[in-house]
């Protein structure tokens, strides 16, 4: 019950966020109509194909995904003809399109069809709505996402869409008495009714252009809505909030879980509770090729040798979020480059992560020697903290000296700390179904290949491909030689997660950075030239620069074919 009110919750304060913007025009093209014929029905529309679409896009299949996609189409070509409708009256009547005569007939609101109408075009915004995923919203598809589809998820989001359609319905009647005022005291129902069609053409060109997804999913997060839902989870539902908060030394979140999920076991034979008891524990979720992981190691390894003697315990959680990251031989291979040598569970069925209600990476939880949970960390960063927790742990379980605190401790390569006061590019996924600011004319070819290029300049985080690519869900392949992306980017490092061929050969690339080699801004992954060779399935550094951080153009080129190209970071 408090997850069903957190979901409507959220859906409420959905009203106050900028990602709300382009629904607005089609909500209010109905203001001036009767509410319950008008804008009960067009919101009951909007929420059934939201908590439909949604539902269905959290399974994860690639349908769903295309459906959404013909349904965004369809509902812009509607839309488009609802604005000039509205602007252009006698236009309905003029041409024969069934389209436009729809659009007029929506626009009018005859009274025989009115209520299906508004309906009809109520489910036109259900596909349009791309709402910004929000601390609350985040944890509804999260949790749907990882423990697949059911009558509960889809109630959440059915609860959150109903909050967001109560706060439209506010505005409605709002929107309907303010509309009501100007016809009374200006007589200006023409002028208004033109306003609101040339308002919902920028609103359809707005969502056609992707500004929905981008500019306002931006904006949203800098904005204080997310603060706001962040505090009402934290409030109702601490356990689900994502904290790194001080929990005491007295107060337990919960207790440590069966770790009998795990599909293998590197470097010790499985672990329980159990065999645990009278040990402190640290568990870190990674995975080998998360930038934000990689450069957590060097203080997990520090604190493993410091204070494995004293009875502290660390296990790695390799929990993948790319599918090559199944593959046992390439996770073994991963932890003995990296110089793991704690144990290490392979979580491919992302078991452990759900006993765990786990929602990052990477993320770490103390355990006293008890099997109590003490305190819980996620993401990069205070490291000293969490080093506190493990000796004052330490020292409640054992009563011995411990060593001194850990010495200044650096990482190395893909392992560094970030140049975190620089950083204005993210994590950006090369395939589609996460893909953003992605320029090449004509969009992504979903699944099939095509052959793209680049626009002559990019803005800042905006990329493109060149060449011949097929892009998947999670994933681009490169189907000839010369293919190559293209990046405008700001930050110290640009990392890049690569894989080879798919009979495994390997793959030659040239990287360049303002169309010049990148010289002693090469990463460890490339030289000076900027060449480079893709063997193994894992995050590669191609740019570290030495000096001031400004705008810069990345290129890269492969020289073969087949290479597959998953996600940039940077750092």
């Amino acid at each position: 019950m408090v997850l069903v009110l957190l979901a409507y919750i959220g859906g409420l304060l959905t009203i106050l966020s900028p990602c709300i913007l382009p629904v607005l025009p089609f909500v209010f093209a109905r203001s001036g109509q009767p509410f319950r014929r008008s804008g009960l029905p067009l919101l009951a529309g909007m929420v059934l194909t939201f908590s439909v679409v949604a539902s269905l896009a959290t399974a994860g299949g690639n349908w769903a995904v295309r459906t959404n996609q013909y349904g965004r189409a369809a509902a812009l070509i509607l839309f488009g003809a609802l604005g000039l409708a509205l602007i252009f009256p006698a236009l309905s009547d003029r041409l024969t399109r069934p389209i436009v005569r729809l659009g007029g007939a929506i626009s009018e609101g005859r009274r025989n069809g009115s209520a299906l109408n508004s309906f009809v075009l109520g489910i036109g915004t259900g596909f349009l709505w791309a709402p910004c995923a929000g601390p609350i919203l985040g944890l509804i598809l999260t949790g749907a996402a990882l423990q697949g589809v059911s009558a509960s998820t889809a109630g959440l989001l059915l609860a959150y869409a109903l909050g967001a359609a109560t706060s439209l319905a506010v505005a409605l009647l709002a929107g309907n008495r303010v509309f009501a005022a100007l016809k009374r005291g200006l007589g200006a129902e023409q002028w208004v009714r033109r306003v609101l069609g040339a308002v919902i053409l920028f609103a359809v060109a707005a969502v056609a252009l992707g500004f929905d997804k981008g500019v306002l999913t931006q904006v949203s997060l800098s904005s204080g809505t997310s603060q706001l839902e962040q505090s009402v989870l934290n409030r109702l539902h601490p356990a689900a909030a994502a904290t790194s908060e001080d929990r005491g030394s007295g107060s337990a979140l919960t207790t440590l879980p069966p770790l009998d999920g795990a599909t293998t076991w590197i470097n010790s034979a499985p672990l329980t509770p159990a065999a645990l008891k009278g040990h402190v524990v640290l568990i870190d979720f990674w995975t080998y090729s998360c930038i934000n992981c990689l450069r957590t190691l060097p203080y997990v390894k520090s604190w493993y040798e410091k204070y494995k003697d004293s009875g502290l315990i660390v296990i790695g959680i390799h929990t993948p979020e790319f599918p090559f990251e199944k593959d046992e031989a390439s996770v073994r291979g991963a932890v003995r480059d990296l110089g793991v040598a704690y144990p290490v569970a392979m979580d491919n069925d992302y078991r452990i992560w759900r006993a765990f209600h786990n929602q990052y990476w990477p993320a770490h939880y103390f355990i006293d020697a008890t099997g109590v949970i003490r305190f819980h960390h996620d993401g990069e960063g205070d490291y000293a903290q969490s080093e506190q927790w493990i000796r004052m742990l330490l020292a409640e379980a054992n009563h011995t000296a411990l060593p001194p605190v850990a010495a200044e401790i650096s990482g190395a390569g893909t392992q560094a700390a970030p140049d975190a006061a620089d950083i204005q590019s993210y994590e950006t996924y090369v395939g589609y179904e996460e893909a953003e600011s992605f320029v090449s004319p004509g969009g992504l070819v979903n699944d099939k290949p095509a052959v793209y290029r680049a626009p002559a300049a990019l803005d800042l985080n905006e990329w493109a491909f060149e060449g011949n690519w097929q892009d998947s869900a999670k994933s681009a392949a490169a189907m000839a030689s010369g293919a190559a992306i293209t990046y405008r980017f700001h930050s110290r490092d640009l990392h890049l997660v690569l894989g080879p061929s798919d009979n495994g050969n390997p793959v030659r690339f040239r990287v360049t950075i303002d169309g010049k080699e990148p010289g002693d801004d090469h990463g460890t992954d490339t030289d000076a030239h900027g060449n480079g060779v893709v063997t193994a399935d894992k995050l590669y550094q191609l740019i570290r620069q030495k000096d001031s951080i400004r705008d810069r153009t990345f290129r890269i080129e492969f020289l073969d074919p087949g290479v597959r190209a998953y996600s940039f970071t940077f750092g």
